[in-house]
């Protein structure tokens, strides 16, 4: 007799299956225990059905609302360019249907907001997909922050800094650049990353200030920024990230007991200075980058005593911090 294989709990769909859902996103819905990835949704025929036969998927879409509506769909990840994720997020709200959205949540806090009160609303769970605040190597940091192990804390800082890649120099169409989908170019794609990981570590932010520019030309949207924030809990904290730059990734958080320094991107290790003293600890990322954060969804939705760290409201507060950084005002 042969044993009956187990409904999973959840089934998901996937909304845009470009470059992030290949490796790091993609496959760990598929090697969640009680999750399956059921189907994928692209409006090129030809690239979604090469993405479900790759990827062994058994559906796919050319039209958004066929994956939303389908009766074997139980969650929907969106994981499309941030213009459309205001359009794609209404529509799986009005399915009832939990959503995990790739980052930033939306182009401005306006829209972020509107999707988050929506799901709000109708009391349907809402993720974002700043998974950092599930890796390992950084729930370590919080880890030592809650133990105080470089005593109080006082101020963190970051210096994020690229230079122009291929496809810059090149003058062709980069949506990463365009004011339209990213205002703030890979400010938004890049520096939401940090932010919101720096809320998570440290508390919400209750004010902002930046100053942003475009200083080489070679795209419309900006492409040099500089910040200063105020955490709840009293703690500075200032900014740098320019994309005309020699590349440096650097975070250094300051205790009155000591340091500890690491890198948002970067695959470095952990320091910790106190003391005299100098401790590194490497912790490897897994292969499937958001796999932690996918468990974690799972916990969320089959745990009603579990609160996952990454939702709709974080996600919303992070992209009130990118508007006051960009200089669009907006209200909480």
């Amino acid at each position: 007799m042969t044993e009956k294989k187990s409904k999973p709990s959840v089934r998901w769909g996937i909304i845009g299956c470009g470059d992030v859902t290949e490796i790091k996103s993609g496959p760990a819905y598929q090697k969640t225990a009680g999750f399956e990835l059921k189907a994928v949704m692209r409006r090129n025929a030809a690239k979604v059905r090469d993405y479900a036969h790759r990827h062994g998927i058994e559906k796919y879409f050319t039209d958004a609302d066929a994956l939303i509506g389908d009766s074997e769909i139980d969650a929907v990840y969106i994981a499309t360019p941030p213009d459309s994720h205001l359009f794609y997020a209404l529509k799986v709200a009005a399915a009832g249907k939990p959503c995990c959205i790739e980052k930033p949540m939306a182009p401005t806090h306006e829209e972020s907001k509107q999707i988050q009160e929506v799901f709000n609303k109708k009391n349907i769970p809402l993720f974002v997909a700043y998974y950092r605040r599930s890796l390992p190597r950084f729930t370590k940091i919080k880890e030592w922050l809650n133990q105080e192990e470089i005593g109080m804390i006082r101020h963190i800082s970051w210096h994020l800094s690229q230079p122009p890649n291929a496809l810059d120099l090149s003058g062709d169409f980069n949506w990463r650049t365009d004011p339209k989908v990213a205002p703030g170019g890979y400010f938004d794609d890049l520096a939401s990353h940090g932010l919101d990981l720096f809320v998570y570590l440290l508390g919400e932010i209750q004010e902002v200030s930046g100053v942003s520019l475009n200083q080489q030309g070679l795209y419309v949207a900006k492409d040099a920024i500089a910040a200063s924030w105020l955490h709840r809990g009293g703690i500075t904290g200032a900014g740098v990230w320019n994309f005309g730059l020699a590349s440096l990734d650097r975070v250094e958080i300051f205790g009155n007991l000591g340091k500890i320094s690491f890198s948002v991107f970067e695959d470095n290790p952990l320091i910790i200075e106190k003391e005299g003293e100098k401790t590194e600890l490497f912790i490897e990322h897994p292969h499937h980058v958001q796999m932690p954060h996918v468990e974690n969804m799972k916990k969320h939705l089959l745990n009603p005593d579990y609160s996952h760290p990454s939702t709709g409201k974080s996600g919303a507060h992070t992209s009130w911090v990118m508007d006051q950084i960009l200089g669009r005002k907006s209200t909480k």
